[in-house]
């Protein structure tokens, strides 16, 4: 059986963004996410969480230098539009360009094509509508098929872009910050979500600064600082009371209960 192509392969690599003030956003960093692996990147807000997102997604490239260099599935160039259709996004950058009066099942229409919504010279064949309207099923939100994403509650609208992110049947799905805006319900039925689609086989990459996010499927925990890997491996090596007191820089408790860590 032939082995699947690592889904990132980042070695020194640096990317600097306008608004870091000459800092890279990600500094010298080298990574490796197999296929299908269960992982989490856990950081504090601006370490570099949603650059690497961005440098995956090729919306940020990185500095071009000797001996740096990136693969993502196996490949150092990609058409981005192809790229996107292997990988499933939800980011609070989508949800915001998304929650206009487009509709639900537009959205997730909008996942075939890259973008954020259903426009003039977009042709959706009737396939692409089954496919939507299974997805909305699939995720118990065939009822908001014909609701506009701006009258949706955060809860709602999180949901519509996850099936955004599924319909086109992604090898991965990258959550950035999933839990962002969500009233405690809605929390815990995004987790739940997370959960059904880990353990039906799909690759999970969920980038955020909350602990309590990490579901039990999620086995890996990398910790970015200022743009560094500072630790990298098992979950239960990773998430202790010290580290997590250095990455935070406040001293905290760890505590576990079913599965999920929470912070104190």
């Amino acid at each position: 059986m032939t082995t699947p192509p690592p889904l990132l392969a980042l070695d020194d690599v640096t990317v600097v963004r306008g608004e870091s003030a000459g800092r890279p956003a990600l500094d010298g960093v080298s990574l490796r996410i197999g296929a299908g692996e269960h992982v989490c990147i856990l950081g504090p807000n601006g370490c570099g969480k949603s650059t690497l997102i961005k440098t995956i997604t090729r919306e940020c490239y990185p500095v071009a230098r000797e001996g740096s260099s990136i693969s993502i599935l196996g490949r150092e160039r990609w058409n981005i539009f192809e790229l996107r259709s292997l990988l499933g996004i939800v980011s609070p950058d989508l949800l915001a360009s998304c929650t206009t009066d487009a509709t639900g099942r537009d959205v997730v229409l909008s996942g075939f094509f890259s973008s954020t919504r259903i426009f003039p010279h977009h042709h959706p064949d009737p396939d692409h509508l089954a496919r939507a309207d299974a997805t909305l099923e699939r995720l118990g939100i065939a009822h908001l098929a014909g609701r506009a994403v701006s009258q949706m509650s955060s809860g709602e609208a999180k949901r519509t872009l996850i099936a955004r992110a599924l319909v086109h049947n992604p090898e991965t799905l990258l959550f950035d910050e999933p839990s962002n805006a969500l009233d405690i319900a809605a929390q815990f039925q995004l987790r739940d979500t997370m959960r059904e689609l880990a353990r039906s086989g799909l690759g999970i990459l969920l980038v955020t600064h909350h602990v309590a996010e990490i579901i039990p499927e999620i086995e890996r925990v990398v910790l970015l600082g200022e743009g560094r890997i500072l630790a990298d491996g098992s979950k239960r090596e990773i998430l202790t009371a010290d580290h997590l007191s250095s990455l935070f820089g406040v001293p905290v408790r760890l505590v576990e209960q079913d599965g999920y860590f929470h912070l104190y």
